[in-house]
């Protein structure tokens, strides 16, 4: 019986330490899940368009090449497809330059990434991030969105 009493015990203040213990890393994971989303922002349409009136974004588009010729592009973005990224963001500015006709960012520049539906926009941030550019965002609603829109704009206007 003093067995399974002190057994008992030991039972209750294992999981006590193991509830603490899982309370401390659902703490931690809480905070990393507030500071991922924290980076990770996504832009919204009517976002998207006033930073790309006021010029101080680069929008690239991460889609195929043959997305963007068969299907067509925000205004003002670059295409540089997903597979492409993390190499055209360590290029030297001469080759960046040369290879998408714009001048490479620097990794202070905001940069914001699209593509058809926000998957591939998504990834494309988060190397993007793990290179070490700081203002990084992404269009999760991506080319698929910004047409709905645009449409729905248009007919507004007539």
């Amino acid at each position: 019986m003093l067995a399974r009493r002190v057994l008992g015990t030991s039972r209750r203040a294992a999981l006590g330490s193991v509830e603490a213990a899982l309370g401390g890393l659902k703490s931690i994971w809480g905070s990393s899940q507030h500071f991922c989303s924290a980076l990770s922002k996504g832009v919204t349409y009517r976002e998207l368009k006033n930073l790309l009136s006021s010029k101080n974004i680069m929008l690239i588009d991460v889609r195929d090449t043959w997305e963007v010729l068969e299907h067509g592009k925000i205004p003002g973005s670059i295409n540089i497809p997903l597979d492409e990224v993390g190499e055209a963001l360590q290029m030297n500015s001469r080759d960046f330059k040369e290879k998408y006709h714009e001048v490479k960012p620097s990794k202070s520049d905001s940069l914001v990434f699209s593509c058809f539906a926000g998957v591939r926009s998504k990834k494309a941030m988060d190397t993007a991030i793990s290179l070490g550019f700081n203002s990084v965002q992404h269009y999760a609603g991506g080319w698929k969105e910004w047409v709905t829109y645009e449409i729905s704009e248009k007919k507004q206007e007539n």
